[in-house]
């Protein structure tokens, strides 16, 4: 069975595993004057995930869901007004920030241009018109089908951010993935922004966890944010040990993710009857709209598992494909080829 359902199917190899044996422990939820847990491998991680991202300080959360939401807690409150794409995870799956129930946050919707990154223009009258003063960004974006936004957007971002006087927070849970597609370090991204979430536990590889990044004035109030949340941990060295192993090895191995993806769409490409592909793939994510196919998502990904195939739906029309450490060339072949007798026989 090939698995393409996500990027967290990834599994840790014998070497990561065996650096939780001599990781240094503590009590992270014992900090001290300098605002640091007493668990010396996560303070490790979140200073080695700071420095790759460009930022002064770092905070290890359980999931990227409680990354993001202390992110955008610590610049905004509840019921406040936010910028965020109309497709954006955190709005459609992680949902805590906008939901009734809880946060109450009130999305201010952006939609993107046509190459399928942020339209800067509706993002200045929007923020002109709301008055919201946070941005949330998706780099790269999930299911729009991977796509990443290049260093110059993010640059003429950043400027009508300032000129509105807002902040900005990145959902960079395939961060290093936007790096590799671009060829540039993740802190040439993350430059632009205020504060960023990364997964370690997607397609970096490691086993749990994300880091939220920003300044160590913002990371202390995500920290007590964290605490409320139920997100403090104690000997959790044992979670962070596997993630900086994953990002001194495997920051590398994002261009094969990437080599794989764009190989099943490269033999897909010019022979779908009744799939529709999207334009370009530029990182790990492949999304195939089945709206003209006369089966639903959830009935595709049901017969590509009959023939092998594990696939997720997205949105309400699409199905997606993820590449990640453990899947080679073969699979992604293989792949191309169960699409194809799929698109044939439906």
């Amino acid at each position: 069975m090939i698995d393409l359902r996500s990027d967290t199917l990834t599994m840790p190899d014998e070497s990561m595993l065996q650096t939780i044996m001599t990781a240094r422990l503590g009590d992270d939820g014992r900090v001290g004057a300098d605002g640091r847990g007493e668990d010396l491998t996560i303070n490790a991680l979140e200073d080695l995930t700071a420095e790759l991202t460009g930022m002064e300080a770092g905070l290890l959360c359980p999931t990227g869901t409680m990354g993001n939401t202390c992110g955008v807690l610590s610049w905004c409150k509840a019921g406040d007004k936010v910028l965020v794409h109309e497709q954006q995870h955190l709005l459609l799956t992680e949902k805590f920030l906008f939901d009734e129930q809880y946060c109450r946050m009130i999305p201010v919707k952006y939609a993107m241009n046509e190459k399928n990154t942020p339209d800067v223009e509706q993002i200045d009258k929007l923020l002109a018109e709301s008055g919201a003063k946070l941005l949330c960004l998706e780099n790269t974006h999930n299911f729009s089908g991977g796509y990443v936004i290049p260093v110059e957007e993010m640059a003429r971002l950043r400027a009508v951010a300032d000129k509105h006087g807002a902040h900005i927070h990145m959902d960079g849970a395939r961060l290093f993935h936007a790096a590799a597609a671009l060829g540039v370090e993740a802190r040439e991204i993350t430059r632009y922004v205020d504060s960023v979430m990364v997964c370690i536990s997607k397609g970096i590889g490691a086993p749990v966890g994300s880091v939220l990044c920003s300044t160590k004035a913002q990371i202390a109030k995500a920290r007590e944010i964290r605490k409320v949340l139920g997100g403090g941990m104690r000997q959790a060295g044992v979670i962070a040990a596997p993630g900086i192993y994953a990002l001194q090895h495997n920051l590398q191995r994002m261009r094969e993710d990437i080599a794989n993806a764009r190989l099943t769409a490269s033999l897909l490409r010019g022979r779908l009857r009744k799939l529709t592909m999207q334009d370009e793939v530029q990182s790990n994510i492949l999304v195939l709209d089945v709206s003209k196919a006369g089966v639903s998502p959830a009935e595709f990904c049901a017969m590509a598992e009959a023939r092998g195939l594990l696939i997720k739906t997205v949105l309400q029309t699409c199905v997606r494909l993820v590449y990640y450490k453990g899947i080679g060339s073969e699979d992604a072949r293989r792949a191309a080829e169960i699409i194809l007798e799929l698109d044939a026989a439906i």
